[in-house]
């Protein structure tokens, strides 16, 4: 399994690692945590764990600047935000490798052209396949969508919570996490980011 680099990355080339040699790996790990990596019921788990780990972070071999790619400039001049809300995100952080569950909402003032609905959804899926910290990944999301689609304003929201502390560490299971990131016209002018916080303030209070 080759990762490509994080888009905020520095152009480094990285070792591909075979599949193999990942699951030594978690054999290794097996053995570590007191477990028989050779007993019956773990004989395939390094191979299972490989196979869901390419799910996780499958984000590392997608270019979300591509998923915007095709926009359609035949929308009668719309020029008013669109706003697309309870996007499921499932992320992991990268400073424990664990879940990070919640919703993110997006919204985007288009210039001439939009894009289609399900794009903005993909955007935020690649992303989060990756490791990340739920702050880098609110700005990478909005960034991407306003470079892309050149748009007049962008505004991204994620609300989730971290196992990280709620399993773990200060085991606190109701703690959410709530990230905002505002681009342009949502930055500059609060009337927009006023109406965009009361489209989703309901969501946030379920």
């Amino acid at each position: 399994m080759k990762l490509v680099k994080n888009t905020d990355s520095k152009n480094l080339d990285q070792k591909q690692i075979s599949d193999k040699e990942a699951e030594e790996a978690f054999r290794t790990i097996l053995t570590w945590m007191g477990e028989d990596p050779d007993r019956e019921g773990l004989l395939e788990t390094p191979k299972r764990v490989i196979k869901a780990f390419k799910e996780y972070f499958k984000g590392y071999k997608e270019d979300p600047t591509k998923v915007l790619d095709k926009t359609f400039g035949d929308v009668e001049g719309y020029d008013d935000m669109v706003v697309q809300k309870n996007i499921s995100v499932q992320s992991h952080c990268e400073h424990h490798m664990a879940p990070i569950i919640g919703k993110a909402h997006v919204a985007y003032i288009p210039k001439e052209r939009v894009v289609g609905l399900s794009k903005l959804a993909r955007v935020v899926e690649v992303f989060s396949k990756r490791l990340q910290t739920q702050e880098r990944l609110t700005m990478q999301i909005a960034n991407t969508l306003m470079e892309s689609l050149e748009a007049k304003g962008v505004a991204v929201t994620i609300d989730s919570t971290h196992q990280c502390m709620t399993m773990r560490g200060i085991k606190k299971e109701q703690a959410t996490t709530v990230t905002n990131y505002y681009l342009g016209q949502f930055k500059e002018d609060l009337s927009y980011q006023n109406r965009y916080l009361r489209f989703i303030s309901t969501t946030l209070k379920d």
